[in-house]
């Protein structure tokens, strides 16, 4: 049985390139905006809004590669794009919130006057385009951790925008510039929040760790309640892609249950797919007596054992993929 994963269609693109064009137009006006008004504020939103630009594009290319047919060197195909693309668009938001925070110490040492008035109208505007982009993307996002790094970069920036235009009410009624440095401190500190899921869920998948969804040990509990199962042993799961579960197992049926060996085969990779959607699983079916020895507690290997199981000689393995 094959899965397919939808992946985030023609509409999904389309929505990137417009999402693209129109940061690329803000970011120019909001520097221009913020670099007249000495609003280190608008400044700053303006390099997370390049770097949304930058991500946005990114997560484009990702979606469009992804697409592309596996091959014989790349037989899982090109799912990993989205996740590197994801990884790239963290780091970057590390980068960009550091570069922030060091500039708003800089400014509360040394203030500078700021048009309070000309940050109000150009936040103003950074909100409703950020967040209109963010609905274009929630869908994706749902489904997609390329999309998801892409969307919440723009729902960062809409809820950053909200800070900028308390901070230029602050300036403008008050006088006080203090408020521009504090919003630029508080700007910075919610691009490095944002980005720990998406670089977490990135380097896990890169890992190829077990997805924090999946409960190795309920696996191995449900292949052990099939009939004929007497245990299994190398147990690995690890995600491909974003929506690209993977899955693979020796599993050891009793020995008179070796005639109805692929029956359990198949009932082994239907429960996997039904309860837990795995899209590629893969699993060795050995008799007991006959199956090689590894060092494994609860299904899971402790050692290299499994690597070399893998490659053993059992008298009468039998595989699905």
């Amino acid at each position: 049985m094959t899965h397919t994963h939808t992946p985030v269609g023609a509409s999904g693109r389309r929505n990137l390139t417009f999402a693209i064009i129109l940061t690329l137009l803000f970011v120019i006006g909001e520097f221009v905006a913020g670099y007249l008004s000495h609003s280190l504020a608008l400044i700053s939103d303006s390099g997370h809004n390049l770097a949304d630009a930058i991500a946005l594009a990114l997560s484009w290319y990702a979606l469009n590669v992804t697409l592309k047919p596996h091959d014989s060197r790349k037989t899982f195909g090109y799912h990993r794009a989205g996740t590197l693309t994801a990884l790239l668009n963290a780091v970057s938001l590390v980068v960009i919130a550091i570069f922030i925070l060091v500039e708003a110490v800089e400014r509360i040492q040394h203030p500078q006057p700021i048009m309070g008035g000309v940050m109000i109208v150009v936040a103003i505007v950074a909100v409703l385009l950020n967040s209109l982009i963010g609905i274009w993307l929630h869908k994706g996002a749902q489904h997609d951790l390329n999309m998801r790094s892409a969307y919440l970069h723009m729902l960062g920036d809409a809820l950053a925008g909200v800070g900028v235009v308390i901070a230029g009410f602050v300036v403008w009624l008050t006088g006080e510039t203090i408020a521009d440095p504090i919003v630029s401190i508080i700007i910075g500190l919610l691009i490095l929040y944002s980005s720990k899921e998406i670089l977490q869920e990135a380097i896990d998948t890169l890992m190829e760790a077990t997805p924090s969804e999946i409960d190795v040990r309920t696996i191995d509990g449900e292949i052990r309640k099939i009939p004929g199962v007497r245990d299994l042993h190398c147990l690995h799961v690890w995600r491909v892609g974003s929506e690209v579960l993977a899955c693979s197992s020796h599993v050891t049926i009793e020995p008179e249950f070796e005639n109805s060996s692929q029956r359990i085969l198949h009932s082994v990779i239907e429960m996997l797919e039904q309860k837990f959607d795995f899209a590629h699983t893969t699993i060795q079916i050995e008799v007991a007596g006959d199956e090689p020895t590894s060092s494994c507690e609860d299904g899971l290997c402790k050692d290299e054992a499994c690597i070399s199981s893998s490659t053993g000689n059992s008298s009468k393995p039998h595989s699905h993929d």
